[in-house]
């Protein structure tokens, strides 16, 4: 079977039981839902004449039929920059008819307007974050939903021209232009009121936690409305519900918002290696108790602060490591399935993340609640990438980062995982106007969201000479995108460049936001990879020994398709940027970065009888020092082992638990001599959720065989028994 209909035939089958457990128990309305997903018509419009020649009110001759979430750039389409179009007809039963029905787009890349039975419903500028329409007044019982979508970068759009030095002018940003509506749609029908959305703040207090929140309403009827808010909160474990609250209030019409607080008591804390995640559920009834809405989203108690130029969860000091990811791939473009983001994300988890900058714009919600339940911490980002000062200084792109920052965190707010929110990447920070722009954004941030910290991802920092005329002065923390031995200039200057940064910001903590190897900086994808490799054992030692980096993410996981950054002569493909290639086939680096990333230092011996045989091996087993990055205390992980012969048939096996891994500590077992040619022991170390922190493999030959066991001890500085 080929690799790309292996891969997508694993996105298939974890679709359907992926979708259960990512969008099922975050967040539920109890609103009626009405699937927009599937087939529609798409059209392209190279001299966007479509809404001349009448297609919002009448679809065209000569569409194809795909299948939404899509994108365009897939196939014949692939380097299509320009204006489509989708179209979609709907029935809406007469029942519904007298309801408050809105249209949803989770996402569509970039500039959209949309039109319901020729009548235009509204626009919408950005590609990674939800939007809604009223579609009440437009409604028949047949309908017709056109979208005129354009992908085409400006100098004024977000993901947009990058100008930053270059005076030709010519530069795209540096992944794929995924043009297409590629999140889900869906209609939503109401009674007389809605709730909105939720924002939930938690205050820690000892071993219980004071919950507030602030409840979003809107009322479409047109006399006050007696109404009441429910909220329960339920725990990590299910039911019954850990606190509730009520309030009775008097629904105007129009929007209106309502604060409630109940306490959890005890709380139980959220952190990467135990995340619990509990729920909010706000209900809205009327008069006489019928329930007119509800929403659910998660939460979690836990306290992230920066002191002393150190990064502490729940009290504790953490080092932590992760890598970013594209929502990309050869089978679906930036319209993923569930089933693609939860491998990955997998597969990342392997890769020892507790930690990551996801990429330059704003995540698909089930990537959140992934992070939510299986322990990521996150700084989520708007797609600002390299812009010049005169970008950066313009008003029209500052209310539209504004705008981007603004629907990014109302709508993904309430995740634990979330600790930080960043306002752009590799741009001209280090100017006056880029200075103005990161201080609007801060504080604008701090208006929206004043419980979290706020920075950016800075390239310039190493080369900038006056701290104090740098952005990152201003930030709660910097963020440094390091890349020598590669783009930087030599590996020798990291050293250097290092202890001018601890100088020159001796107040800031310090997250390496980018580091790896790009393979045009080498002859080919192998070479490459070992350039990687190399980079990855020795800056990360080297990152380990200076205590103000809290923390390091690799870019990138996967290879990612872009028009730059590839190799000589080639106008499009793929960055060779990741641990894996664009169809997810690990390279050597993976394993390199798996064992860096550990965060227990593992070695395994056989202990042998006078025969030369093995009858049982010795195991050490102790938490990285202060000193190495990541760095963490270790609680109630396990190891298991195994052993298995030539036939892989299993010999004996065993598991015991780690309360806590601090200082070297041993594990070791036996067995009676086996009648096998071969023996393998494989020795894994787990996480609290389940997975793999660590693996060792040892494998033994008869002598008689070959003597192949002996050789491979004599290469690896074994001690070989007599």
């Amino acid at each position: 079977m080929s690799v790309k209909p292996y891969v997508r035939a694993i996105s298939r089958a974890l679709l359907a039981w992926t979708f259960l457990l990512v969008f099922a128990l975050p967040r539920a309305q109890a609103s009626t839902r009405i699937d927009l997903n599937g087939e529609w018509q798409f059209k392209t419009d190279p001299t966007q004449q479509g809404q001349q020649q009448g297609w919002p009110s009448q679809m065209p001759a000569g569409t194809e039929t795909v299948r939404v979430p899509h994108t365009w750039n897939i196939g014949k389409y692939e380097d299509f920059e320009g204006t489509a179009w989708y179209f979609k007809t709907f029935t809406v039963p007469d029942e519904l008819r007298d309801k408050h029905i809105e249209v949803h787009f989770g996402a569509t890349f970039y500039k959209s307007r949309v039109w319901l039975n020729g009548a235009e419903l509204g626009r919408h500028e950005g590609g990674h974050t939800a939007y809604s329409f009223d579609a009440t007044p437009h409604l028949q019982r047949l309908n017709y939903l056109a979208v005129e979508i354009n992908n085409q970068p400006t100098l004024q759009s977000i993901p947009g021209w990058a100008m930053k030095g270059r005076a030709g002018k010519n530069i795209w940003y540096d992944w794929w232009h995924y043009g297409g509506i590629v999140r889900d749609v869906w209609l939503t029908v109401n009674d007389a009121a809605l709730v909105r959305r939720q924002q939930i703040r938690v205050k820690l207090e000892g071993s219980t936690a004071s919950v507030t929140d602030r409840v979003f309403l809107e009322s479409f009827a047109k006399k006050p409305l007696p109404a009441k808010v429910v909220l329960k909160a339920w725990p990590p474990e299910g039911s019954p519900a850990a606190a509730t609250a009520e309030q009775t209030l008097t629904l105007k019409p129009g929007a209106q918002e309502v604060t409630l607080t109940l306490r959890l008591d005890p709380v139980q804390l959220w952190h990467f290696d135990d995340p619990k995640v509990y729920r909010m559920e706000v209900g809205l009834f009327d008069a006489r108790d019928n329930q007119l809405d509800s929403l659910t989203d998660n939460f979690g108690a836990r306290t992230v602060e920066i002191r002393d130029r150190r990064l502490y969860l729940n009290g504790e000091l953490v080092r932590l490591t992760g890598l970013t990811r594209h929502e990309e791939s050869p089978w679906e473009g930036l319209a993923e399935t569930p089933g693609t983001m939860r491998r990955d994300y997998d597969e990342m988890k392997k890769l020892q993340a507790t930690l990551t900058r996801p990429v330059h714009y704003p995540q698909h919600p089930a990537i959140l609640d992934y992070c939510d339940r299986h322990g990521i911490l996150l700084i989520p980002e708007i797609p600002m990438w390299q812009f010049s000062e005169q970008q950066m200084s313009d008003p029209q792109v500052i209310q539209l980062a504004q705008q981007m920052m603004r629907e990014m965190i109302e709508q993904a707010y309430n995740h634990p995982s979330i600790f930080a929110w960043s306002v752009c990447n590799e741009s001209a920070t280090d100017t006056p106007g880029g200075r103005a722009y990161f201080k609007a954004m801060y504080d604008f941030i701090k208006q929206l969201d004043p419980t979290r910290y706020v920075s950016y991802a800075d390239d310039r920092i190493a080369f900038v000479d006056n701290p104090a005329d740098n952005a990152a002065s201003l930030a709660d923390f910097i963020m440094w995108n390091e890349y020598f031995g590669t783009w930087h200039g030599p590996a020798e200057l990291l050293p250097a460049v290092m202890e001018r940064i601890k100088r020159g910001y001796p107040d800031k903590m310090v997250i390496i936001s980018e580091m790896g190897a790009v393979g045009v900086f080498a002859p080919n994808s192998r070479a490459a990879d070992r350039l990687r490799a190399r980079i990855f054992r020795e800056q990360m030692a080297a990152f380990g020994k200076q205590d103000w980096i809290a923390g390091v993410i690799m870019w990138c996981y996967q290879d990612y398709r872009s028009h730059r950054n590839l190799w000589p002569g080639q106008t499009a493909g793929y960055v060779d940027h990741g641990v894996v290639d664009e169809n997810r086939q690990r390279r050597p680096s993976f394993q390199v970065w798996q064992e860096e990333n550990a965060p227990a230092h593992l070695s395994v011996e056989w202990q042998y009888n006078p025969a030369r045989q093995p009858v049982g091996f010795r195991a050490r087993l102790e938490r990285r020092g202060p000193d190495e990055i990541p760095s963490y205390i270790l609680r109630n992980y396990r190891v298991e082992w195994e052993l298995r012969d030539d036939d892989n048939a299993k010999l004996a096996g065993g598991e015991k638990s780690l309360p806590e891994i601090g200082p070297p500590q041993s594990l070791e077992a036996t067995w009676q001599p086996a009648n096998t040619k071969s023996l393998r022991l494989r020795l894994r170390v787990y996480r609290p959720t389940g997975f793999v922190a660590g693996e060792k493999v040892l494998d033994w030959w008869e002598p008689r065989s070959g003597g192949l066991e002996i050789e491979q001890m004599k290469r690896e500085g074994k001690a070989v028994p007599q």
